[in-house]
């Protein structure tokens, strides 16, 4: 049998995760367990699955860089799937600045995607916070931004920061006004956007909605006036 190089080389990529849920992909998981002290993904779906199905949690899953958690990650949402849950992944790196990450970058980020995810689905839901809030940054960030109020969540969320990406100026003054909100924005979050959606989600059929957010130990290592660095906001 003769060795396709090209097809082994896209197989041993380390950059590309092996995503489970395609069979091509599925034949090249090697399952390190053994040597990693224990069957993580096994007991991350237990404790969302089985633990506390009905209550929120809030997991981290860390390695060293190149040690395989997206493809683990990608096997966890695959899983979840099979069981009916409504799994919202997505990349930190595809959607944030990783050099000038902020807390309430990531906020906005989730927000965005899991109402994307939801909108794809027909289950539009608008938080009235986040109605209110859209209006307020119109005028605060004084550039002309079209956010009709009949816009979705994710399309309102979509423009503010393609709009703040052209200018860190302007990234910088909407850290400034959402900082103060960060406690109503993720109130926000919780109560008028996940925890809606997972009703909604219930009664079409699913089991609950799963959110994976991969990549944030990416966020580049950035000192701020408090001496604290940025991984400390994110992550403590």
């Amino acid at each position: 049998m003769l060795l396709d190089l090209e097809r082994f080389y896209q197989a041993c990529n380390p950059s590309r995760p092996i995503i489970i849920g395609n069979a091509s992909d599925r034949r090249y998981y090697i399952d390190f367990a053994a040597v990693r002290g224990g069957k993580i993904i096994e007991a991350l779906q237990r404790t969302i699955a089985k633990i506390s199905p009905d209550v929120p949690t809030c997991q981290l899953f860390t390695g060293h860089l190149g040690c395989g958690k997206s493809t683990e990650l990608l096997r966890l949402k695959a899983e979840l799937e099979v069981q009916q849950f409504h799994v919202v992944y997505f990349e930190s790196t595809h959607v944030l600045e990783m050099a000038d990450v902020d807390v309430t970058d990531i906020l906005l980020a989730i927000a965005g995607q899991v109402s994307q995810s939801l909108e794809a689905m027909k289950i539009r839901l608008k938080p009235t916070y986040f109605t209110k809030l859209f209006g307020e940054l119109v005028d605060f960030l004084q550039t002309p931004i079209d956010l009709a109020v009949e816009a979705e969540l994710s399309v309102g969320i979509g423009k503010i920061t393609a709009k703040t990406k052209e200018s860190p100026q302007l990234r910088r003054r909407l850290r400034d006004y959402l900082e103060p909100r960060t406690a109503n924005i993720l109130q926000s979050i919780n109560q008028e956007l996940l925890e809606r959606a997972n009703k909604e989600l219930k009664t079409r059929g699913k089991k609950g909605l799963v959110v994976i957010v991969d990549n944030l130990d990416r966020v580049a290592i950035r000192p701020l006036p408090s001496g604290r660095s940025q991984f400390f906001l994110v992550f403590a």
